[in-house]
């Protein structure tokens, strides 16, 4: 099996949780639902097992757009802090300036 980066593994992880959102809502809604017998409700939850886990949304993890880096990522600018710095550095991000004292 080849090697694929995080950064791929995370891009398909996206596009998986995209196509099955709706299927595990249901899946979900299905399972919470006390009206419905608790039988169903057990083979939702088997249903839902058996779904792909990288399906599930928290294990996309939030990354750097520029380089990759999963730490220290700013989710209102989409990118690490090494990446900010760098950028703001020189001067492509607007409204950051580096400051020395």
């Amino acid at each position: 099996m080849a090697k694929t980066s995080a950064v791929e593994k995370n891009k398909r992880r996206r596009k998986t949780v995209a196509q099955q959102a709706a299927k595990r809502a249901a899946l979900k809604a299905t399972i919470m639902n006390q009206e419905l017998p608790i039988e169903e409700r057990f083979k939702a939850t088997l249903k839902l097992a058996s779904l792909s886990r990288d399906g599930s949304k928290t294990r996309i993890r939030n990354r750097c757009e520029v380089t990759g880096r999963p730490r220290a990522f700013y989710r209102k600018l989409k990118m690490s802090r090494i990446a900010l710095r760098e950028l703001g550095n020189l001067g492509k991000v607007p409204g950051i300036v580096k400051s020395s004292w």
